[in-house]
């Protein structure tokens, strides 16, 4: 078995290393790309400070390069008895790997490593968001002229149409992708340096790494950095988590409209299942199963919230049971994303439904509205309706007119559109890209 980074002579029990690194080799796989370039850029800042000379930097870029192809590959693992990708990282690169780790510590390892894992996995998110939005004012204005009715407690309320319902949901998204912007610039500082919370005697140059890894600024109080650990992680889940608010909404919606009972939305036949018994049913599953995985993504903040509560600073084993939770999430909100964007392309909608009499009494506001800008006072025209309806005379007219913004007549999706691309301006992807590109060239 080999040896731990911070073993001397005591040999651990095999019982507690199990019970201690717990799920963390395969949760250190998700971290595997990003530790390596974390590695790169500190090496580079040793070799600039004279703690490695040329040489060693050659054969640690060298050797750290050739693992980063073997994980883009598929072809990197954790080996069996190896404590965590640090470890596995520093016994590939052999003796000038034992230099590697002068000036950092693991707890400030895993902290950059986590940075950059969220920073590219909110890329990801952010696209899969804004592909989802495109999806979503297509359907606004391909069906912004078809009326459905708007409820209020589950009781038919007043008109509204497809356009709305469709621009409502994308217009939440931009709420959404305001928090993940939010995220993203927390989540782009580094962190690197602050060693294991108090920084260290080397003449460490924590900008350079900073522009290295193409983080906008740094953590720069290296007690702070430590604190971030978990503050961090759930902030980033907050932001998810409000994604996932608005897609199981969308979800219970689309299920309840596609029911017999509503009849509003058709999915497409490949996003419905069977019955075993019943010949008859499409069930709406994958909506179903959609909308608790976001229920299920909507715990995970108050799950870091209760592993980091009451922890002092300074590093805390308790950090480490985050990753758990915290790195799965991003690649099921992703899958959530594209399941949800390839319904929302393929549901047809229902252009008959006002043609039922029953949804008649949506109309009533309407009339009295008319009433009142034909010179009745509001009250009494509310009156006069109101005993039209109670008397079984109510004749609704059906052709409306709303013209302010935001409403069945003027939906402002270009507006809405803008202010999304404006956020998405915030994000500093390509400076990213380039530092990344500069690292491993």
């Amino acid at each position: 078995m080999a040896s731990k980074l911070w073993e001397k002579k005591t040999r651990v029990d095999k019982d507690i290393e199990r019970y201690t690194i717990g799920r963390d080799a395969e949760m250190d796989m998700f971290l595997a790309p990003y530790d390596v370039l974390g590695s790169m850029a500190h090496a580079t800042r040793l070799e600039s400070i004279g703690l490695l000379s040329k040489q060693d930097l050659s054969e640690l870029l060298s050797g750290l390069k050739r693992i980063y192809a073997d994980i883009q590959q598929g072809k990197f693992e954790i080996e069996e008895g190896v404590e965590d990708i640090h470890s596995q990282v520093e016994m590939l690169l052999g003796d000038v790997g034992k230099k590697l780790h002068s000036g950092r510590s693991r707890n400030d390892q895993v902290l950059v490593d986590l940075r950059l894992f969220t920073r590219a996995k909110l890329q990801e998110v952010v696209e899969e968001v804004k592909h989802l939005f495109d999806a979503l004012i297509a359907q606004s204005e391909r069906y912004k002229h078809v009326l459905l009715p708007g409820y209020t407690h589950l009781q038919i309320a007043m008109p509204s149409s497809f356009g709305l319902w469709f621009g409502a949901y994308a217009e939440s998204l931009l709420d959404d992708m305001q928090l993940l912007l939010s995220a993203y610039k927390i989540a782009n500082r580094n962190p690197l340096g602050s060693a294991a919370g108090y920084g260290n005697s080397f003449p460490l140059n924590r900008q350079m790494t900073t522009d290295l890894l193409g983080f906008d600024s740094m953590d720069y109080n290296v007690v702070y950095a430590q604190m971030g650990r978990g503050k961090t992680e759930r902030i980033v889940a907050s932001a998810l988590a409000s994604v996932a608010g608005t897609i199981s909404k969308l979800a219970f919606d689309s299920c309840m409209y596609t029911s017999q009972n509503f009849g509003f939305l058709k999915l497409a036949d490949q996003f419905t299942t069977g019955s075993s018994i019943m010949p008859h049913k499409k069930n709406p599953d994958v909506f179903e199963l959609t909308r608790a995985k976001c229920n299920k993504l909507q715990g995970i903040p108050q799950q870091i919230t209760m592993i980091i509560n009451n922890l002092p600073s300074g590093y805390f084993r308790d950090l480490q049971i985050i990753k758990e939770v915290y790195l799965p999430m991003f690649d099921e909100m992703i899958d959530i994303l594209v399941m949800t964007r390839s319904m929302i392309e393929q549901i047809k909608v229902n252009e008959t439904i006002l043609d039922d009499s029953k949804y008649d009494l949506i109309f009533s506001v309407e009339e009295v509205n008319k009433r009142t800008l034909a010179g009745t006072p509001f009250r009494d025209a509310y009156k006069q309706v109101g005993l039209e309806i109670e008397a079984g005379n109510f004749t609704p007219d059906k052709q409306i007119e709303h013209t302010h913004e935001g409403s069945i007549g003027n939906l402002c999706n270009a507006q809405i559109q803008a202010l999304m691309q404006n956020v998405l301006d915030g994000f500093t992807f390509d400076k990213v890209a380039l530092a990344q590109e500069n690292l491993l060239k």
